[in-house]
């Protein structure tokens, strides 16, 4: 079958595709034929070799991380699933495998039935942002309609989930994007936008409740201007210090920084299936096909597009 690896840390140009064998199935597992596999900046981190600490530098290594696709085999264990049916997961080891692939083995706890209403496109892009997402509701906590809450790169894939599962919490979001994000943050239920092009949101006289920074470039130190006496600072992209010190730092006051640290869940997964059902929009900004996969990866990593971008097979 084929697949993508890479035989060396580095940029896009690394990206190989090759034949290997199909792989076999244990008893617990299911195989899977890819149909699309959503791009993650996890995907081009570990390939840079930013990540090596946890993903080691043993080579050939696979890229790619959630799918979505149909099951071409069930293990003799499995209850669960059966041939034929639509799906989306992730693999077994976020850090080792890779699912850009014609096909993919992978436990049965990894793999969930893909809502009808989705395209497997839409499908693919849900475990990982929307884990992240899932989980920073949860660290939030009591939300109301008098919670203030602003998402800094509210319209990348992130975002998208994220301000969707709070407007269905019922919290009060202003979202802040480029101008091309301003008309999908509104669609999604943002009640105020900001155009970061045109406003800087440090300047606004505005404290918040909870101040999430999607894009990485705003940082705890700054949040504190635009954040209430007892607020709540979301950091979905900690640097190794402050996983570390951030803890011991909200011991102390009062506007808490929250490290935000994530994986799909039994737990997580059917709360965003049920958000789907309920009305929850995907935006699948580009789609590429499995034989261009490095300009799929070159549009990704230059960002500022809305929502997801996804790699589909035939």
């Amino acid at each position: 079958m084929k697949t993508i690896q890479y035989g060396k840390f580095g940029d896009v140009h690394v990206l190989q595709m090759v034949d290997i064998p199909q792989p076999t199935i244990a008893s617990k597992q299911v195989l899977i034929k890819i149909k699309a596999v959503s791009i993650n900046p996890m995907d081009w981190k570990i390939r840079k070799g930013e990540m090596k600490l946890m993903s080691g530098s043993h080579f050939p290594k696979g890229t790619g991380v959630d799918f979505s696709g149909i099951i071409e085999e069930a293990g003799k264990d499995i209850t669960h699933f059966k041939k034929g049916d639509e799906v989306f997961g992730i693999v077994n080891n976020l850090m080792k495998e890779g699912a850009l692939a014609e096909y993919v083995a992978v436990n049965e706890d990894k793999v969930w039935v893909k809502p009808a209403s989705l395209s497997f496109s839409q499908a693919s892009t849900i475990p990982i942002v929307g884990a992240a997402a899932a989980l920073a509701v949860e660290k939030i906590g009591d939300i109301t309609n008098h919670t203030e809450i602003l998402i800094n790169g509210a319209t990348g894939g992130f975002g998208m989930y994220l301000l969707q599962l709070l407007k269905q919490k019922g919290g009060l979001v202003t979202a802040v994007s480029n101008t091309a994000g301003v008309a999908f943050a509104k669609k999604w239920g943002a009640n105020f936008t900001i155009d970061y092009t045109k406003q800087n949101v440090l300047d606004a006289d505005k404290p918040y409740d909870v101040v999430v920074d999607l894009s990485g470039k705003m940082g705890y130190d700054n949040a504190k201007h635009i954040m209430k006496e007892h607020s709540a600072f979301i950091n979905p992209t900690p640097k190794p210090i402050e996983i570390i010190s951030t803890p011991v730092i909200d011991l102390f006051v009062g506007k808490k920084h929250i490290v935000l640290l994530s994986s799909p869940s039994s737990k997580n997964i059917p709360m965003l299936v049920k958000a789907v059902d309920n009305g929850l929009q995907i935006e699948v900004s580009k789609t590429f096909g499995f034989d261009h996969v490095t300009e799929a990866y070159t549009y990704a990593e230059k960002g500022g597009y809305i929502g997801k971008v996804t790699i589909e097979l035939n």
